[in-house]
């Protein structure tokens, strides 16, 4: 049961924050002077490096942050903090860069011949609420076999997140036609709901492990 509810949250976080659906609609407005062709391509590299650098962090997020003398439930408050913030601007639909682009990226953006690394992979997929969640996801986990098992199911989650990521990326123009522009924002309020209570859990998670 503790695994199934593991998977549970690991899959909302993830799913809430990367957004999808949500990361395809802007997908199409960055990558529109790419031929259909070369936006398949962009969004199969920047999902893999995306995958990549979350994965880093997986594996190597907590040894980086005993070495910085950070311990993880203070990482926890700080980070349900980052997540409360990203979903009011999901909540509120506004752009501060959290989990969009700004606009000044999108200019650099507009100039640049291939988007898969900037801004798809970094910040669009794995932006600085992916990493704290995988972080706060993977940290902490049991030693042993145990431990082992925690990391492969956060781990597993995670790639079918991306792998659906994937599958929306590819589908953009589709997803664009089908909601609009109204239909993702009702979406990503909805997710920012979810997202606020996740963010609260890690806090009251955090501040518990302290106390």
């Amino acid at each position: 049961m503790e695994l199934i509810d593991l998977a549970v949250r690991s899959f909302v976080t993830f799913f809430v924050v990367i957004d999808p659906v949500g990361t395809a609609a802007i997908f199409v407005g960055i990558a529109a002077h790419e031929s259909p062709r070369d936006r398949r391509r962009s969004a199969i590299r920047g999902v893999v490096i995306a995958t990549l650098v979350l994965l880093g962090f997986a594996f190597l997020g907590e040894p980086l942050l005993r070495a910085l003398g950070i311990t993880l439930p203070a990482f926890r408050i700080a980070g349900g903090i980052l997540l409360f913030l990203l979903a009011v601007d999901m909540v509120f639909a506004r752009r501060t860069g959290l989990r969009a682009t700004t606009p000044g990226e999108e200019a650099e953006a507009a100039k640049r011949e291939d988007v898969a690394v900037f801004p798809l992979a970094i910040p669009l997929i794995a932006g600085p609420g992916a990493i704290t969640s995988v972080l706060l996801l993977s940290g902490g986990d049991p030693a042993g076999a145990a431990g082992l098992l925690h990391q492969a199911v956060v781990v597993g989650v995670l790639l079918l997140v991306m792998a659906g990521s994937l599958a929306c990326l590819l589908a953009a123009d589709l997803l664009a036609r089908a909601l609009g522009e109204t239909g993702v924002n009702v979406i990503s309020r909805l997710l920012g709901l979810l997202l606020a209570a996740l963010a609260v859990q890690f806090v009251a998670d955090g501040v518990g492990a302290v106390l």
